[in-house]
């Protein structure tokens, strides 16, 4: 019988890359959804025929104990949450509840479907994967960042993401649950939303090349990231879940890029000079800035066989091509409105 895997934020990027990933596979895959419409459903559109759907909120404890129990999964990978950092200063306490709270309402969900009870720890049947964030190192104490650097968020959304990654080893250690975190760098692609920036600069860079526009506003073009794919990182979460002995894992490629670098890449993979279009603007530099995340991979590597595969000029060239082909299917697509030929 298939292996049933049930994945919260499965309309998310992650979400959509890992939900592929589980099919290939051989899983049956489940995705939580909050039963209204979904903006973002376009991004598994393909794989709707494939997949199966119960419904839950991660701000409803009943909900998410109900789906638990129906779909009864083998794994259980956390991946909703409000992941736009600078959101979380405009929302804290909506941050909090779901990226904190949530984590633990699915924790318990997991715990009360499996009847683990802390006076006899068993571990049960369910595996949890938690999506844990680079955001937690903040201001950071090393560089790179491994296991064991201590974490000081600088972000509502990195402290939010700290209680989740702690409750769940809290629960590994007080249930004996095979609950484990992913501590995942940056990672994109071209289903990234438009509000973060490296998708924020292949669509400019797409719509500046054809001519739509001619400006991109940008905050600190000096903060550095550790960027990956985030078709290998889901690779990553699979294999967490596979392992003998539940522990956690920092995932990235362990070489870092300033955002000036991703601006030049992107610019200059369509024959453009970046300081013709580009312009700082300080109202969008956060209000405590990260500056320095580096990955020190190297577990994952020795312990899950894990490593990349897309570079980060692959990445950033992949993703200016794929906002290319969609700036220009719109802009003829309104032009065929206009026209009336539609």
């Amino acid at each position: 019988m298939a292996k049933r895997a049930l994945i919260t934020g499965i309309t998310g990027q992650d979400g959509s890359y890992l939900a592929e990933h589980l099919l290939a596979e051989g899983y049956q895959v489940w995705g939580l959804v909050r039963g209204q419409a979904n903006p973002r459903k376009s991004r598994i559109s393909r794989l709707v025929s494939e997949l199966h759907f119960v419904e839950g909120d991660l701000m409803d404890q009943v909900s998410l104990v109900s789906a638990v129990d129906f779909v009864q999964p083998d794994e259980v990978y956390n991946l909703a949450a409000i992941s736009f950092v600078p959101m979380s200063w405009q929302q804290p306490e909506l941050t909090t509840e779901v990226n904190g709270m949530g984590v633990l309402r699915v924790l318990e969900a997991v715990r009360m479907v499996c009847g683990l009870d802390k006076s006899r720890p068993t571990g049960g049947g369910m595996r949890f994967y938690q999506a844990s964030s680079s955001e937690m190192y903040g201001k950071v104490a090393e560089t790179p960042q491994n296991e064991q650097t201590i974490f000081h968020p600088r972000s509502p959304y990195g402290v939010a993401k700290t209680y989740g990654h702690f409750i769940t080893k809290n629960y590994r250690e007080s249930f004996g649950m095979f609950g484990v975190s992913g501590i995942l760098f940056n990672h994109e692609s071209p289903r990234r939303g438009a509000e973060f920036v490296t998708r924020k600069i292949t669509m400019a860079v797409a719509e500046i090349k054809l001519g739509l526009r001619d400006k991109l506003y940008l905050g600190n073009l000096d903060a550095v990231r550790d960027w990956g794919f985030a078709g290998d990182y889901v690779r990553a979460m699979h294999l967490m879940l596979q392992q003998e002995t539940a522990t956690d894992y920092v995932v990235g490629t362990g070489r870092m890029h300033s955002v000036r670098d991703a601006v030049q890449i992107a610019f200059g993979s369509v024959d453009l000079n970046w300081r013709d279009h580009v312009v700082v603007d300080p109202a969008l530099v956060r209000p405590a800035e990260v500056e320095t995340l580096c990955a020190d991979p190297e577990k994952a590597r020795a312990e899950l066989g894990w490593k990349q595969s897309v570079d980060f000029v692959e990445l950033m060239r992949m993703m200016v091509e794929a906002d290319l082909r969609k700036a220009s299917n719109e802009h003829k697509y309104s032009e065929l409105m206009l026209a009336g030929s539609w």
